[in-house]
């Protein structure tokens, strides 16, 4: 999500109300952009600062080339101030250093922006001090407030702030973003499955570059393999792999979820729902060997088993215990 045109495609109300703006330059001296974590706060932060900056714009589009843009997106341009929460909140302190800072006459333009990362972590005295902020803009000072929860701002800041409120990102647009990641490489294959796991893109760029995700899903496909091809081995497999590869809780939930996704892909497969697949390819041998195995009843009746189990663990029963108990429902 690097220009307008992207934008425009992932965030379309938002994309419209900042593309008119700029069109009109009537961009406003404060904004709120507000929505759950991943959906591009600061990519969106860091497009508008360079609209305003950029020397070589393409209609509204920045070059991302130039000194300006490189500058405002590696963070390091001298006029665009990034202000991030020091501990759990953004202190009084930070805010009026901001303000002296604003004081003095910009290094390289008349226009300056900043840019507040977790609004809502703002303190009261920092709140009134921001508030103030707005209340006396400078004419070439935009304010860009980000924030996962809009309601943890106070109302008179969201009054003098434009809302830009942005939605979840549906499953096709958040796999385009994590295949074209600058940071990381992520194939198409794991970016949908892991697009099941998360809408979050942080989280997902976590779970890809740990690695651990991927090798519970190999663990998975092993166990159905099992209840395929060795049954009788299922309890064996429980003991020798299965717990001793999940020791942790995190990672025993984790479990359990794949095996959900997996058996819900078995069931997605036999009524001919392969865009709603994520764990397995729709030619996968082994997903075809459980299509003709596992009849539609036996599948519900994993699925309920499974739900179970999750419960279970987050009654914080024996992980052990609820395994066992499990496989006897397969």
């Amino acid at each position: 999500m690097k220009t307008w045109a992207e934008l425009n495609e992932i965030q379309p109300l938002v994309g419209r109300i900042m593309t008119n703006s700029f069109q009109k330059e009537r961009v406003s001296h404060a904004y709120l952009v507000q929505g759950s974590r991943g959906t591009g706060k600061k990519t969106i932060a860091k497009l508008i600062a360079m609209t305003l900056f950029c020397h070589d714009k393409n209609g509204i589009e920045p070059c991302q080339a130039c000194h300006m843009c490189k500058r405002i997106n590696s963070g390091n341009h001298p006029d665009v101030h990034w202000i991030e929460p020091e501990g759990k909140s953004i202190k009084n302190e930070q805010i009026e250093a901001l303000q002296t800072e604003f004081g003095y006459t910009g290094l390289e333009s008349t226009r300056k922006v900043y840019i507040i990362s977790q609004a809502e972590a703002l303190t009261v005295n920092a709140a009134n001090r921001i508030l103030k902020f707005l209340e006396e803009p400078e004419i070439e000072t935009t304010a860009l407030l980000l924030t996962d929860n809009g309601q943890g701002i106070i109302p008179t800041i969201r009054s003098r702030c434009q809302i830009l409120d942005l939605k979840p990102l549906d499953d096709e647009a958040f796999r385009h973003r994590l295949i074209n990641l600058d940071s990381m490489t992520i194939s198409e294959n794991n970016a949908r499955f892991i697009s099941a796991l998360t809408n979050n893109i942080d989280e997902a760029m976590v779970y890809h570059s740990e690695e651990k995700i991927y090798q519970i899903r190999d663990l998975v496909s092993q166990f159905i393999y099992i209840l395929l091809s060795h049954y009788d081995e299922r309890y064996l497999f429980v003991h020798q792999k299965w717990l001793v590869q999940l020791k942790d809780r995190k990672a025993q939930e984790q479990g359990l979820d794949l095996l959900l996704l997996a058996f819900k892909d078995i069931i997605n497969d036999q009524i001919g729902r392969e865009k709603n697949m994520f764990l397995f390819q729709p030619n996968d041998g082994l997903l075809k060997r459980a299509g003709e195995q596992f009849s539609q009843k036996r599948l519900l009746r994993i699925l309920q088993a499974l739900l179970s189990a999750k419960q279970k663990l987050h009654q914080n029963v024996h992980p052990t215990l609820v395994m066992e108990q499990l496989v006897l429902q397969f």
